[in-house]
């Protein structure tokens, strides 16, 4: 007779009678699992699949939002977790597949297995199941507080020398934590979906990414970017460098694991494309710590005993540590965790209680004046010295001590610091300045796409701006704008302001001719009605020169200059930047609308090996 999944996991044996419907599903081993593909953005290959579990179909505990909820009415969690594990990891043996499975797991039943059979039974018990430890990977649901981290720690080890492999699920859903992401490190992090769903169309998501990818970068971990659901948001994690996706776009979950990609996501991973990456929100604060919200701790000194030190952080059960000051400068920092470990042990208060606390503390906690720029907080970020992510920091102001905070919230600052001041837009449009426009430009240089850098300028602008004032000129100007972007694919065109009336336009979409002539056509339409009667009757206005002479200027119109870039002949922004500038001094010269100007290499030829 073949033990129950329950003995498997757990070696002890089920309750003869059943109390509850989940129990019974347990009991009767109804529990399958489907599996959803995780796929290489790279190479549009399936890298693994991860193990979804289902109850019996066409019954109330079908899906897993009721099976979780079932566990925990029936006090089965633990039970429930162990029968999903044996369930997939059966099947998935069965089925003889060669690829990587992520199995989701909870730290806590995964300490309880690990406890129950230690390394050599678990690795045992999963040979016996036909599947090769290499190939698995254990993906951490943390859905409650993790009892004892530094444990957890040395399980993943152990299990890790065994050939097992970690990932820790949906980063930044507020239970995957900055702390487990550093202690464990993880060979895998899979990014929350609210990061992921819709970034085509958010600049904060798409710069919050950016920064997962530099802390990914210091941990060695790789990334997973789930929920992805459109082509137009895998297209944006594609060019950001995600290395692997899951969501419904890319394969929804089945009985079967799917050995081939689809053919729609096949083809936005394979084309030529580059995404058009959304600006940021909202305006920049300032490069400092100023807005960042600190805890207002209490402070311990070196002669404080053991047992206030205790007392204090059992009446402040968030605190995640403490700062020890000689006067009002801090001398050290005492980690919550690290401290109660040892409090808790056998004897300790009696022998330790009542000495000094200062035994305890890190003498060279990490230090933040809340005046710190930007670059140097990204420098803590990215030093060797990653203990800030455990211990946090202290705050200080000119020195003295202000409050405390957490690795999590430096991230975070850092991150929102610099999404603000390195948005560069245009403080008239909003549109992005100089810096992404060459941001961009170079993104397609680098995949050698073939686009048409458009440069708009504004014929008799100045004359209109001196006549009706700056207001009105400036009104001209969010015009412009306004069309602009009317005549752009979202997805596919990119819309710069350079400065005063000089945009740029880098075109992806086939029918950019088409656009342009749209676009002057309808400028010169809209723009008409910025005159005054007598200036439309006479078709301008009376203005001076730039050499202070009166003459007449036509009312204002647009030129628009473009150049058919071949990404493969050039390497440099500013190279194509000349380009477009050349195509539109031309165009004003021959008083066109849209005048196409041919490429020119720069000097010495190709600038590509």
């Amino acid at each position: 007779m073949h033990p129950s999944p329950l003995q498997l996991v757990s070696g002890s044996d089920r309750p003869s009678q059943p109390h509850g419907p989940l129990q019974q599903v347990l009991l009767n081993a109804k529990l399958y699992p489907v599996y959803q593909p995780i796929v290489n953005l790279a190479d549009s290959t399936i890298y693994a699949h991860e193990a979804l579990i289902r109850g019996p179909a066409g019954t109330p505990l079908h899906t897993p939002d009721c099976l979780l909820r079932a566990a925990s009415e029936e006090n089965l969690r633990f039970e429930f977790e162990s029968a999903c594990v044996v369930s997939t990891l059966r099947h998935w043996g069965l089925m003889r597949n060669g690829g990587r499975l992520f199995v989701n797991i909870s730290a806590n039943a995964l300490v309880r297995v690990y406890d129950l059979r230690g390394r050599e039974g678990l690795l045992g018990w999963i040979l016996d199941l036909r599947v090769m430890p290499r190939t698995l990977v254990l993906e951490l649901t943390e859905h409650e507080r993790v009892d004892d981290m530094d444990r957890l720690a040395e399980v993943v080890r152990e299990i890790r020398s065994a050939g097992v492999s970690l990932a820790l699920d949906d980063f930044g859903d507020g239970h995957s934590n900055l702390r487990l992401w550093s202690q464990l490190k993880p060979e895998v992090v899979k990014i929350d979906k609210y990061f992921t769903r819709n970034i085509s169309e958010n600049g904060d998501k798409l710069k919050t990414i950016q920064a997962l990818q530099q802390i990914a970068m210091i941990f060695g971990s790789s990334l997973v970017a789930e929920g992805i659901e459109t082509a137009e948001d895998l297209r944006v994690l594609r060019d950001l460098g995600i290395e692997y996706g899951q969501g419904y776009f890319l394969g929804h979950p089945d009985r079967m694991p799917l050995k081939y990609l689809g053919v729609d996501p096949q083809r936005v991973l394979a084309e030529r494309q580059v995404a058009v990456f959304p600006e940021l929100s909202r305006m920049s604060q300032g490069g400092h710590l100023r807005s960042l919200s600190l805890l207002n701790a209490p402070t311990v000194t070196a002669d404080t005993p053991n047992d206030k030190l205790a007392e204090i952080f059992l009446d402040h059960p968030t605190l995640h540590a403490l700062a020890m000051l000689e006067g009002e400068r801090p001398a050290g920092i005492i980690n919550r965790v690290s401290f109660m470990n040892e409090y808790s042990k056998l004897y300790y208060r009696e022998v330790w209680g009542r000495k000094p606390c200062g035994v305890h503390a890190n003498r060279e906690p990490r230090l933040i004046e809340r005046e710190h720029s930007v670059d140097e907080l990204v420098g803590i970020l990215t030093s060797q010295d990653q203990r800030y992510l455990v211990d946090g920091f202290i705050a200080t102001d000119n020195g003295r001590y202000v409050g405390l905070g957490t690795g999590d919230q430096l991230v975070r600052s850092v991150t929102e610091t610099r999404i603000e001041s390195a948005r560069h837009a245009n403080p008239l449009t909003f549109l992005p300045g100089n810096i992404p426009i060459s941001q961009h430009i170079e993104r397609l240089l680098k995949k050698q796409v073939r686009f048409v850098a458009c440069y708009l300028d504004l014929n008799n602008f100045k004359p209109f701006n001196d006549y009706y004032g700056y207001w009105r000129g400036d009104e001209m100007i969010r015009l412009l704008a306004r069309i602009a972007m009317e005549q752009c694919d979202s997805q596919r065109d990119f819309l710069g302001h350079v400065g005063g009336d000089d945009f740029i336009i880098l075109f992806q979409s086939p029918d950019w001719k088409a656009r342009c002539e749209r676009l002057v056509a309808d400028f010169a339409e809209r723009a008409m009605a910025m005159f005054d009667d007598a200036a439309r009757a006479s078709g301008g206005i009376e203005a001076e020169d730039r050499h202070g002479v009166k003459r007449f200027f036509p009312c204002t119109t647009l030129s628009i200059g473009a150049v058919v870039i071949d990404g493969s002949q050039f390497s440099r922004a500013e190279d194509v930047a000349n380009q477009a500038a050349m195509a539109k001094h031309a165009a004003k010269l021959a008083g066109e609308g849209l005048l196409e100007r041919e490429a020119e290499l720069p000097q010495g030829g190709l600038l590509r090996p």
